[in-house]
Formats: C-alpha cells, structure tokens, sequence
C-alpha cells in the first residue's frame, strides 16, 4: 500500500513536507520499524540503557524518589537487574499518597510541557497523572505502528463509539472530525472520522453505524457484544467493516469469533492504561500480544515477586520508559496477565498470551480465587433465557452473587429460575445467587464497564 503521506506545505505537493511533528514521530517509527526484531536480550540491554537515565532523573528531581532508589543508575549488566528486582513497587496507594511528591521538579531540554491526565476509577481509586510533551509523542509513535501492523488504508472512515462525556458526540448525528486524530494526521492523509457516544441505546447505535458506513469501528468490548447480539436479532449489519479495533476493557473469550460470524471483520485489541500509555498491541498475525518494549517495561510477576514463564499468570508491573514528568517505577497497575512464549512472527518483542485483568474482577471462594472467565459462548446461554438487555454479575459476600440485570419486560418466574441455574452452573453451586433489576447499570467517566465485580 502506498502511504498518503500529508504536506504541512500547501506550494510542496511531492515529496511531502510532513510538518514538524510529524517528522519527529516518523524519526521513531524508522527506529521502531527495525527494533521490533531485535532479539530479547538486545531488547533488555535498550531499556537497561533508557532505565538507568530514568533512575538517575528520578533520584535528582523526584522528592519521592531521593531516598528509594540508592546507587543503582550507577549499576551495569546483571547487578543492574538484581538492584531493579529489589525495588519496592508502587501501588496505586502510594501514588495517591505520594501527590507531588512523584511529580518532577525539572524537565530536561527538549520534554516539552506537561499534561494532566485522571484514570477513570474502575477500581475506585482514581490516579492523577503528569505527561509530558516527549512522552506524547512517543505514544503517538506507537499508536501509528498500531496502523500500519495491521495493515489499515487510511482512505478508510473511521468511527468511534467510546466519548462518554455528558452532552458530547449525541444520536443522531454523533460528531465529525477531518482525520483520525493528531498522531496520524501528523503524518498521513485519512479519511474522516466519525464519533457516537457510547451511551447512547444499543438500537440507536445500529442505525447510526448502517448510516455512517465506517470502514473502521473502535469501540469497547462490552459494547461490540452488544451491539453484535442486537445486530443478529434484528438483521442489521454494517456492511463495509473491515476491522473492529477494542480498547479500555478485557475481551471476553468467544468475542472475536463472535464478530466475525455476525459481521465478518476481524476484532484487533490494544493493550493500554491512561496513564502508562500502550502497554502491548495485537501481534499482526495471532491473537496474542507483543509488549511494547522500547516505550515501556513490563513485568509479569508471580505471587513471590519472580517473573512468570509461558503458560504462566501474574501481575502485571509498568514502567514507563520516557515520562519524566512523573516516574512510575515498577508500578503495580493491577492487572493479571499470561506469558507467552516466544512468538513465529520473528518479533523479538515478549509476547501476553492472554489479559485477566484486575482482581476486583476475579471470584473468591473459601478454597481461593479464580477468574470467572465469562465467554462470549457464556453469555450467549443466558441470554437465551429471557429478554435481558444488560447484565453485570457482582458478588457481595463470599457465599453470594448478585445478578443484575436490565429486560426488555418482567421476567417469568420460570426465566428467573432459569437465570439462577444458568449463574450456579457457572460461578459453582456453593453460592446463593440474588436477582437484582436496577434501573441503571452504568459505565465508568471513561466509558469502561466491568461485566463481574467482586465487592469484597
């Protein structure tokens, strides 16, 4: 495919003159076109090098960070890596504790101004975070590699069903940007993009979608379930789609086949928190993952603090390599992942087999956790049962389950105890399982819904 590249100069047609920014992010593609194939201990000996000016910022700038880090910039080879796996991580209530402390007292030349960003609280606990102009950029680099792995002709429209700001991008017309957004216009000439926010109803978001035609759709998991179950009760399918791009939440097991039956387009999934950036993106030629290794350190440890090996679920642990604005060093985000091994593309980039996410989404029980895992195959059972339209899953006690659900109409007491069997086959007959019928089961600022929550 040739590439539209964009002039910032109305009087140069060809070659183009890519504006300043532009030029800047297509310098770290040409880096990141060739580091993607470096092997593994290359790869470490790169963010070795990236870590120890990071650690050095750090313990000059960073007040909470002058006495945590010692002398280990100043390590070399291996007794780098043993001081780095000694380092305490950083919790989510350190850096609410921390405040500005974490914060940077200088940037150097050339990191730009900074950014405030505010995680979207699905655990609760909101994170405020500080980026700077460099780490942008950096992130726009990895968000146009994103592209171009998986082929996309930017001539293409664009449309997202993600805005979930009151009063922002409203049925019927949603809103209309010139371009896909700043990364890539940066750099390429692209087709419109198109935006419907995300809670607007199901049926509305079908018509708004068989209207706009996109080529492309970038939405969040939970909602292209939705809008693909609808679209198979009704018959109404967007008929020019050529990928669906998830982002924000876990994709359920079963949703990629799903959407391939119902509209035949491949779903691509992305990695990413607000604020560490990307953290993996789908590998161009498998459903796995490849971490993102010269933007980000990403460790997936066992409960004992070691890395984890193929096969292997840990915690996820993030570093994020060029934000000076506001280190976050081997920060514990939360998340659960697996390992997996190395992967036939060639890349040398480590590779997720799979995400779990959080542990507020895991099942307790008196013998431990587990992962509820519920698939797309799941879903489609209980939904069979009765008219539902939305559905969460919230266990309240140990022994309890909460279902949540939203009907179309009263449920029969035949579909309730259908939907009380359909729970105990699938969470275990040791809990009681509640039927709850709320008027609402909202999505977090960000737009993110969570499909089981375990509140204890």
């Amino acid at each position: 495919m040739i590439m539209p590249f964009d002039s910032a100069l109305p009087d140069i047609a060809w070659p183009a003159a890519v504006s300043g920014r532009g030029m800047a992010t297509l310098s770290l593609l040409f880096q990141l076109e060739r580091t993607q194939w470096w092997p593994a201990d290359r790869l470490r000996d790169g963010q070795q090098a990236q870590l120890k000016r990071l650690l050095a910022h750090a313990t000059r700038h960073v007040p909470f960070y002058r006495r945590r880090l010692g002398k280990l910039a100043d390590a070399d080879g291996e007794a780098f890596w043993q001081g780095w796996r000694e380092l305490p991580l950083l919790t989510r209530q350190d850096v609410r504790q921390a405040g500005d402390d974490l914060m940077s007292r200088a940037l150097p030349d050339g990191h730009g101004e900074r950014t405030e960003v505010y995680t979207s609280g699905s655990t609760g606990k909101p994170i405020h975070a500080v980026r700077s102009d460099l780490w942008l950029l950096m992130w726009s680099a990895v968000t146009v590699r994103e592209h171009l792995w998986h082929g996309r002709d930017f001539s293409g429209k664009l449309a997202a069903i993600r805005e979930s700001t009151a009063g922002k991008a409203l049925y019927p017309d949603g809103e209309h940007l010139d371009n896909w957004g700043f990364s890539t216009a940066d750099i390429f000439r692209t087709a419109p993009c198109v935006s419907l926010n995300i809670t607007t109803p199901v049926d509305d978001q079908l018509k708004w979608l068989l209207r706009e035609e996109p080529d492309y759709l970038l939405t969040h998991p939970t909602m292209l379930d939705r809008l693909l179950r609808r679209s198979a009760e009704t018959g109404l399918r967007p008929r020019k789609l050529r990928q669906v791009l998830t982002i924000s939440e876990i994709l359920a097991p079963g949703l990629r086949e799903l959407c391939r039956a119902e509209w035949g387009a491949p779903v691509v999934d992305t990695y990413s928190t607000r604020e560490t950036g990307y953290l993996a993106l789908q590998c161009p030629q498998a459903d796995h993952y490849h971490l993102q290794s010269e933007t980000v350190l990403v460790e997936i440890l066992d409960p004992a603090g070691r890395p984890c090996a193929p096969g292997e679920i840990g915690r996820v642990i993030v570093t994020p390599l060029h934000n000076l604005a506001m280190p976050l060093l081997r920060y514990d985000v939360g998340d659960h992942a697996e390992v997996g091994a190395p992967c036939p593309c060639g890349r040398g980039l480590p590779v997720i087999r799979r995400i779990l996410g959080r542990r507020q989404n895991m099942l307790r029980a008196a013998e431990g956790e587990r992962w509820p895992l519920l698939s797309s195959d799941d879903i489609g059972k209980l939904l069979a049962l009765a008219p539902i339209r939305q559905y969460q899953f919230a266990q309240t006690h140990l022994d309890r389950i909460e279902v949540r659900l939203q009907a179309e109409r009263m449920l029969t007491d035949g579909e309730k105890r259908g939907v009380v069997g359909w729970a105990r086959a699938k969470f275990g007959q040791e809990f009681r399982i509640d039927l709850a019928f709320p008027a609402e089961l909202s999505r977090t600022t960000s737009g993110k819904f969570e499909d089981f929550v375990c509140l204890l």
